[in-house]
């Protein structure tokens, strides 16, 4: 029986996709009547929390980089206000029937955060949104090129690597932050990891954590419409996100301008002005509702998800698809081969802009192959996912398990943890399966 659920991320304000899956696992559990608390590194100051009931202790500081380069290499290596802070909450609160859920750590927490949790390491378990509990620059990848790395984190051939995209200093740095990291999280005997595609568990087992510890829970995702968006009839390319290299906004609108494809932009970062330089005519609208996402995706012919890195999994790829919007992601995205076996869209190296623009009129000029795109993206891609009930069913019954598990410590306990394990019914990453999960 769970007695308290302690959620720990760096943020508490949801804009990336982490920390909204972190205040939403909060929320929804709340609403099922745990007691909640959410540990973050940031002010705290998120109304969704506060409405839903959820305890919140916050640190106060800021992003990595918000207090200057130099104290960015001290505390993100090892913050000593956050593990005091984490530390001193579970001496004071801890009970057998508590368990732990950390998400992210790697903008304020630092690796600080897997010594605080020592201590009940047991009840622990951990989302892996990224790639960060295994590699030092987070994406398996070079920064610079985007091109994907076949290396083991931490080895000869790792540690000689430029891969970094701001110079051999900062992939010194990462690395140092890797094995300190390394030294406290200790990943042959990882609690569970909970990936958010399957085909993570290629990448998460280079780093030392045993295949048996990876168990994959795909994302919830609420669709931008629940009727197919009638996408053959529309004009627009939608681009949805950050506004950050990363994400590839600015590659998306170098492509649309070449395709001569009208483009809107929600989202807002530093890419804004190149983007505007770019394609003179793409509307930037900045950062918007869920509702008002919804009444522009209902005009949009098409979504693009140009990410410069592998996406591990790409939720508004997916809230897309779901609404009946064709797909352009970058072929390393987990979900690229997905999206394409299901007759949902394209997958490109978005860095090849002609390419990525060919696609982009490919979808444009083609009516009928379209319309096809649409309804197979509407229907096919259902097991991509999980809806946000099944998701916090699954979520909730890990926890009880990871409880469960921590209490049991005899046989009569076995048959109680495989009835928790059955209730663990995870769907397939194919679109082979019927299951629909609407």
């Amino acid at each position: 029986m769970i007695g308290r659920i302690v959620q720990i991320n760096d943020l508490s304000d949801p804009r990336g996709g982490a920390s909204k899956l972190a205040v939403q696992a909060a929320c929804d559990l709340a609403a099922r009547g745990h007691d909640v608390t959410f540990i973050t590194g940031d002010s705290g100051a998120s109304p969704a929390l506060r409405s839903a009931g959820v305890e919140i202790v916050a640190l106060g500081q800021q992003r990595l980089l918000a207090g200057g380069r130099a104290r960015a290499m001290v505390t993100g290596l090892w913050n000593r206000a956050a593990h005091a802070m984490v530390r001193d909450w579970i001496v004071r609160n801890d009970s057998p029937a508590t368990v732990y859920h950390l998400h992210g750590w790697s903008q304020i927490l630092s690796p600080a955060v897997f010594a605080a949790l020592d201590p009940v390491r047991e009840r622990l378990v951990i989302s892996a949104h990224d790639f960060f509990l295994a590699c030092p620059n987070g994406a398996f990848a070079w920064l610079k090129s985007g091109e994907v790395c076949p290396h083991r984190p931490l080895s000869a051939a790792c540690l000689a690597t430029a891969c970094d995209r701001d110079g051999g200093a900062q992939k010194l740095w990462r690395s140092a932050r890797q094995a300190v990291q390394r030294r406290a999280y200790r990943p042959g005997s990882s609690p569970p990891v909970l990936a958010i595609h399957a085909g993570m568990r290629n990448f998460l087992t280079r780093a030392g954590i045993p295949p048996r510890s990876i168990i994959t829970l795909p994302n919830p995702v609420e669709p931008f419409s629940a009727s197919r968006i009638v996408a053959e009839r529309n004009r627009e390319v939608l681009f949805v996100g950050r506004l950050e290299e990363t994400k590839g906004a600015d590659l998306a609108a170098e492509a649309a301008a070449r395709a001569g494809a009208a483009l809107t932009v929600i989202g807002e970062g530093p890419l804004a002005e190149r983007i505007r330089r770019i394609h003179p005519d793409a509307r930037l609208l900045g950062r918007r509702s869920p509702a008002e996402i919804r009444s522009f995706a209902a005009r949009a012919r098409m979504l693009v998800m140009p990410s410069r890195y592998p996406e591990p999994f790409g939720l508004v790829a997916i809230e897309a698809a779901w609404s009946g919007l064709p797909v352009i992601l970058a072929h390393t995205a987990l979900l690229s081969d997905d999206i394409v076996a299901c007759g949902a869209g394209f997958a490109v190296d978005p860095r090849n802009v002609d390419v990525f623009a060919t696609a982009m009129r490919t979808i444009l000029e083609d009516d009928v192959a379209t319309q096809a795109m649409s309804e197979a993206a509407f229907t096919a891609t259902r097991s991509l996912a999980l809806t946000p009930a099944a998701w916090i069913d699954r979520l909730e019954a890990i926890l009880s398990q990871r409880i469960a598990g921590a209490q049991c410590s005899h046989a009569a306990c076995l048959p109680r943890l495989a009835r928790l394990q059955d209730a663990v019914d995870f769907l397939p990453q194919d679109c082979a399966s019927t299951t629909s999960t609407s």
